[in-house]
């Protein structure tokens, strides 16, 4: 991952994903890693917009999980529920497609990185509610410094590396 200081503000280091999208061996790899420590009776994918969208999906065709996206607000034509969060540099919010999860169903959440862990208790709380199962959170990069880990208390969390 590359680094991209003060963005998206003054302060902040953002890692950025994107070298590894671009070289199809490094994808092929995190992708692998990725569905190595997902719990074997998952069924779905929640992903978080929007990184988390490509890896969700390349888990899902890969491993026939269904893929469900947790978008930001306005991007859903019918919205089931909808859960806010702080960021380390603001506040934002996910949307959960209207019937996308079924209750009972097995449910990981995927992302790139967990910092702050407000996206994904958020992504967690909106599977939760909707009567999904979460059988894990998995990053491929956790931030350890911003603490997420701890609001994700009581879930199976894996990240591939941590700085």
């Amino acid at each position: 991952m590359r680094e991209v200081p003060d963005f998206p503000k003054p302060g902040v280091v953002f890692r950025d994903f994107t070298p590894v999208l671009t070289d199809p061996d490094a994808l092929r790899a995190v992708v692998d890693a990725l569905q190595d420590k997902i719990d074997d009776s998952t069924q779905v994918i929640a992903a978080i917009e929007s990184r988390g969208f490509l890896l969700g999906a390349a888990l899902g065709y890969g491993w026939r999980y269904g893929v469900v996206p947790l978008r930001k607000p306005g991007k859903l034509p019918v919205v089931a529920d909808s859960e806010s969060y702080e960021l380390e540099y603001g506040t934002a919010s996910l949307e959960l497609p209207a019937g996308a999860i079924q209750p009972g169903q097995r449910v990981v959440v995927v992302d790139d990185v967990l910092a702050t862990g407000g996206t994904a208790e958020a992504a967690c709380t909106l599977v939760e509610r909707a009567g999904g199962i979460v059988t894990g959170v998995s990053v491929v990069l956790e931030i350890t410094a911003l603490g997420g880990r701890s609001r994700l208390a009581g879930r199976e969390v894996s990240a591939l590396m941590a700085v």
